[in-house]
């Protein structure tokens, strides 16, 4: 009556091997370790991990181990000490051939590695790291939509012979004719172009021209999300693991870097706006939205042309060097770049064209006791230079600092933004905090696990250590599915298997009271053991059903510790069903199934 086929105990057994083998990575404790990344984007090799043991033995330092993972080459060290004298040798050895990221990882045995089996990845709350929560400036990204409109205009009016005058005014684009017949054209030119635009009357031979609301937004949503993109290249190009990067309601980013101890460098290229764009010169200043643009010092102020051949968005790859002797960065179009560079060089031979470096950031000030902040745009010219012969998608800037060279590499490597981000909040977490909250954690749930361990084996005897074992296992396999799917576990998500653990038991209790209902209403031990299986599965069903749904209800639209809580949470749901269920009665009908039983010990 109480016997499992042997097909299905040898499952369990196998599928308790398997939570203990993914779950056993976590017993190991983290060191300091420095992660070298190529900036190239390619992986590191060998013949590159024997150059980096040789710098090591140069000064004399031995690495707890050293291996590749994921192209990113990962020293280890015992104490932190070592790590940042290695992190500023290899700094000082490679500038920008490779990026160097100090943080900490797990010191696992490599046949751990060679499986592709992890620790679980621990939060910013539980590892350390570095928290930035950074704001997008909408009004930037609609102006920039706004100002391609304006250009895009005046390129159609004038290849349709209308004289206009094209100007921005608050949301609006205003166009302003000279006809009536004109008048006509334009709004027809204009609509043809976008027809969802929409296209108001304005004053005498003019008209206006607005974004619609759902165009507004999905600007506003563009930018985000290509802000977001942009963001994570920036992080890769570093060389740091594991970031976390996702939007936080309307205009925010949130960038979460566990284990990073060099938050300073961060800031400056995370929120970095510095981009580039090419105008030709204006020696005439005779062409409609020409403007004077200052130099760089030692570079002369000039008048260029308001077409752009080129600018940051466009740019596929971007490397740092020397030509000549002076630093250089040596740039690689897309295919509309080059080909709107080979169009303007092969128009323009023996003319000036200027590089512009443009940078925008926010300056907060206090006056009378308030604090305000500012935006401020800088456009300056960084090279001018006489086009000599035809190129297209491959050529070099100069006018730049070494220093200056490397940052905006890397910076348009990883892409411009859609929109400028500032900064508004900025936290670093050592590893020392992290590892008290790791504790504190862990004493929770152990407290919490030995409080219903006590009151399982007292309450329900030999029953009771049966479940206690299903508890146990549950630990295990939460861990586990962790450590499989590299969600992040944070200090909430402990909550939730602090919680987990309560509610795994329940499972038990529903069943063991049935059973014990079953005994006293005079059914035979065997009956009452399979009776209270059998029935007590609709409810325990029913109550694991409608709390994963509450989780996963969280889980789609709680951010951030609600996310790490609803991920525990329904991860514990899940493996509690399968141990009190299916794991508690294997362990009952191998103990109990093939005996002649006059009562139970529960």
């Amino acid at each position: 009556m109480n016997r499992y086929p042997s097909w299905l105990n040898i499952l369990v057994v196998f599928v308790f091997a398997m939570g203990i083998l993914l779950a056993l990575p976590n017993i190991y404790k983290s060191l300091p370790s420095v992660q070298i990344a190529n900036t190239d984007g390619s992986d590191i090799n060998d013949k590159q991990i024997q150059e980096i043991e040789n710098l090591l033995s140069d000064i004399k330092l031995k690495p707890s181990s050293k291996y590749i993972e994921d192209g990113r080459a990962v020293i280890l060290f015992d104490d932190s000490e070592d790590q940042l004298i290695a992190g500023e040798r290899f700094r000082n050895r490679y500038s920008d051939q490779r990026s160097v990221a100090y943080t900490l990882t797990p010191d696992i045995p490599a046949w751990f590695r060679n499986f592709g089996i992890k620790p679980m990845s621990l939060g910013l709350d539980l590892r350390g790291g570095v928290y930035f929560l950074l704001e997008v400036d909408m009004d930037t990204a609609i102006n920039t939509r706004l100002t391609l409109y304006q250009q895009s205009f005046n390129d159609l009016l004038r290849e349709a012979k209308i004289r206009s005058r094209i100007e921005i005014n608050g949301m609006d684009v205003q166009i302003r004719v000279r006809s009536q017949e004109d008048l006509s054209m334009a709004k027809n030119i204009v609509s043809e172009m976008d027809p969802e635009l929409l296209i108001l009357d304005g004053n005498d031979m003019s008209f206006r021209v607005r974004m619609t609301e759902d165009q507004i937004k999905a600007r506003q949503d563009f930018a985000i999300e290509q802000n977001i993109t942009t963001l994570r290249n920036r992080v890769n190009q570093l060389g740091v693991a594991e970031p976390l990067v996702q939007r936080q309601g309307l205009d925010r980013i949130v960038v979460q870097l566990p284990g990073v101890q060099d938050p300073n460098r961060l800031d400056d290229i995370l929120t970095a706006t510095a981009t580039l764009e090419f105008h030709l010169v204006d020696n005439g200043g005779n062409n409609p939205g020409s403007r004077r643009y200052t130099g760089r010092p030692g570079v002369p102020s000039q008048v260029l042309r308001r077409e752009i051949i080129a600018s940051g968005d466009q740019i596929i790859d971007a490397e740092s060097g020397f030509s000549q002797g002076q630093p250089a960065v040596f740039i690689t179009l897309d295919a509309a770049g080059g080909e709107s560079m080979l169009k303007t060089t092969r128009e323009n031979l023996n003319k000036p064209m200027s590089t512009v470096f443009i940078e925008t950031r926010r300056v907060t000030e206090e006056t009378n006791g308030r604090t305000s902040s500012r935006i401020i745009k800088t456009e300056e010219i960084i090279s001018t230079a006489t086009i000599r012969g035809v190129f297209k998608d491959r050529f070099q800037i100069t006018g730049l600092t070494p220093f200056e060279a490397r940052e905006l590499a890397l910076l348009l490597r990883a892409g411009a933004l859609a929109a400028p981000v500032f900064k508004i909040e900025e936290r670093t977490i050592g590893p020392s905090l992290g590892q008290d909250n790791i504790d504190r954690g862990f004493a929770a749930v152990t407290i919490g696990f030995l409080a219903v361990i006590v009151f399982m084996a007292i309450y329900y005897r030999w029953f009771g250590v049966i479940a206690n074992i299903a508890l146990f296992s549950n630990l295990i396999f939460i861990v586990a599915l962790l450590s499989l799917i590299q969600a992040s576990l944070t200090l909430p998500g402990i909550a939730g298997i602090v919680l987990t653990v309560g509610m795994a038991v329940d499972a038990n209790v529903l069943i063991f009271e049935r059973i014990r209902e079953e005994l006293n209403s005079g059914n035979t031990p065997q009956g009452s053991i399979s009776a209270g299986y059998e029935k007590a599965l609709s409810s325990i069903s029913d109550a694991n059903i409608t709390t994963l749904i509450a989780a996963i209800v969280l889980f789609a639209f709680g951010t951030g510790p609600i996310k790490g809580f609803a991920v525990t949470l329904s991860l514990g749901i899940i493996t509690s069903m399968f141990t009190a269920i299916i794991g508690t009665r294997s362990i009952v009908n191998i103990i109990f199934g093939n005996k002649r039983l006059d009562s139970l010990p529960i």
